[in-house]
């Protein structure tokens, strides 16, 4: 056997024996290496924990499969990428991309299907070299596991954003709408959320989809204080058994009694979401034949318990030139009544701009009639979450408020120094009792004077929660103004405050990854439309052809001697 013979051979041995060992150790030590900048693809410790759940096969259906529009491929690949994440970590779960559209005879059916479960398409324009065309997208998954089943959005709504926009806002929360799903769907649900009543506070059915929402992943049941009255101490202790208290828009006084059921359900750990309105104005009381109504101070007594936790809710509107748009009759025409847009002040639209994951790249939210917040120096950790626009200012109550102020003109000056005033603060740190060191309104042996670390948000608008009806009189999606069309991040909100005060494991978190998404500039693509194909597809193959007649002409001289 020649010599060169039997170095091959021998280099081939070797090479077999190392591919064997590789696979031998890739069985017991398993990783997966992301070589993104961003570390797109690499699941944080939270995602991992809730793969770890899933004891039994998960399905996940995408429904974004076909011929697509290419922000949504981007987002389909992105999506599948992530998918095939989490089944490297746990084969339990399965994915499979379906096409509603694809059968024709089918189609209808199954789309129908789909719209009774929430899982509703959207309309797009396709501008494909300037020529335009309509394209129907479900940009849904559903997932299905033991049973049980939870719809997954893919596209994130972000009002006045471009659909590329909307793409992108999306694939930064994929991994966090995915594991959020598949948490929810796998978790026995063990937190308890209590909505309180007894003093004039929203009607269930205006806060329907708020609790359609938290149903989803938490008990939850109605907690009246009425009972306070005649068994404080009981009431009480059935209270100390949920983890958070939710007080939307209350209307009428809280007894010192009742005041201290809460005061004391906060000592003990237990997480407050307070949706708080310090001035009575309504915009239903505005349509009425003056366009008018008197917006007057609303006593709560809750001053004095806001005060002692670090915060004040002050008396007064509101205004903002960044408002949310009203429709309003400017006239008739014929027998047809002529509408036209306008701004309304007192309803402000706030784009966040803190970093936290509770308000992270959400969109537009809209308040109504909401008061400024003043935070106190008390030695508990304050984090503005909202805050109005820098063309804002106060109105003091009480105040005559009509529709007849769309029309007022104003200038820059008229808010200088004025502005940014904050809307929604979240506050963590050990609390003391607002009834420290004062004689308590009923007995309580186990009262505590300062509480153990706790956290809860205050957020200066009652109606932040509250979802619109429909004409019969049926909740509709919470952030949808059925007046205007628009859709606001209101549901994600106040969601996100929900699940940030009772999440133990950390998903909220994973909102505050960043992803890095390059992107070919349209414009530019279709000025030189030839050019940059020939720069994407007929270079490399020049390179590869260049590469074959080098490689070509060297072999012949070096094997032609």
């Amino acid at each position: 056997m020649k010599l060169s013979t039997k170095q091959n051979l021998k280099t081939l041995g070797i090479t077999i024996f190392i591919l064997v060992v590789l696979n031998v150790l890739g069985t017991i030590f398993f990783h997966r290496f992301d070589l993104t900048k961003d570390k797109r693809y690499t699941l944080s410790p939270t995602s991992l924990g809730i793969v770890k759940q899933v004891q039994n096969p998960l399905s996940i259906k995408i429904y974004m499969a076909g011929d697509l529009p290419a922000d949504f491929r981007r987002l389909q690949q992105e999506t599948k990428q992530l998918l095939e994440e989490f089944q490297a970590y746990n084969s339990n779960i399965v994915f499979e991309f379906v096409d509603p559209l694809e059968n024709e005879e089918e189609s209808d059916e199954l789309t129908k299907s789909l719209f009774q479960k929430g899982l509703t398409p959207i309309n797009i324009t396709v501008d494909d070299k300037g020529k335009q065309s309509q394209a129907m997208v479900f940009p849904w998954a559903v997932a299905v596991y033991n049973n049980k089943e939870v719809n997954i959005p893919l596209l994130k709504n972000i009002m006045g954003a471009s659909t590329t926009q909307k793409v992108i806002g999306s694939i930064q929360h994929l991994e966090y709408s995915i594991a959020d799903a598949i948490n929810k769907i796998t978790k026995d649900k063990q937190k308890k959320v209590a909505i309180i009543k007894g003093n004039g506070e929203l009607k269930e059915r205006h806060i329907a989809n708020m609790l359609k929402q938290i149903h989803e992943s938490y008990l939850i049941g109605p907690f009246t204080l009425d009972s306070v009255a005649k068994d404080p101490n009981g009431t009480l202790s059935e209270l100390k058994k949920y983890d958070l208290a939710i007080i939307s828009k209350p209307t009428e006084k809280f007894s010192d009694e009742e005041k201290e059921v809460l005061d004391q359900f906060i000592m003990n750990g237990g997480k407050t979401l307070w949706l708080i309105d310090q001035v009575a104005a309504d915009m239903d009381s505005l349509y009425n034949d003056m366009g008018a109504t008197l917006a007057y101070p609303r006593d709560l007594n809750l001053n004095d318990m806001f005060f002692k936790y670090g915060f004040r809710i002050n008396p007064d509107l509101i205004k903002d030139e960044q408002g949310t748009p009203i429709k309003l009759a400017t006239g008739e025409q014929g027998s047809a009544t002529q509408y036209q847009d306008f701004i309304w002040k007192f309803a402000p639209q706030v784009y966040p701009t803190s970093q936290h994951p509770i308000v992270k790249n959400l969109g537009g939210i809209k308040f109504d009639f909401a008061n400024p917040i003043d935070t106190l120096k008390n030695g508990i950790k304050k984090t503005v979450l909202l805050q109005s626009s820098q063309y804002s200012k106060t109105i003091g109550s009480p105040v005559e408020v009509n529709l007849n102020m769309v029309t007022e003109k104003t200038t820059p000056q008229d808010y200088l120094n004025k502005g940014n005033k904050p809307l929604a603060v979240l506050l963590e740190g050990a609390f003391h009792s607002a009834f420290e060191n004062r004689v308590l309104p009923f007995k309580d042996n186990s009262f505590t004077a300062k509480g153990k670390p706790n956290k809860m948000i205050v957020v200066a608008d009652g109606d932040i929660a509250r979802n619109q009806l429909d004409k019969n009189k049926m909740p509709v999606e919470l952030g949808y103004d059925q007046r205007t069309g628009n859709l606001y991040d209101n549901k994600d909100f106040v969601m996100n405050c929900i699940n940030y005060l009772l999440d133990d494991t950390g998903l909220i978190n994973i909102r505050s990854k960043d992803v890095e998404l390059p992107l070919l500039d349209k414009e530019k693509v279709y000025e030189s439309y030839t050019f940059t194909q020939f720069i994407t597809i007929g270079v490399p193959i020049l390179i590869l052809l260049v590469f074959g007649i080098v490689f070509t002409f060297v072999r012949k001289r070096k094997y032609s001697k």
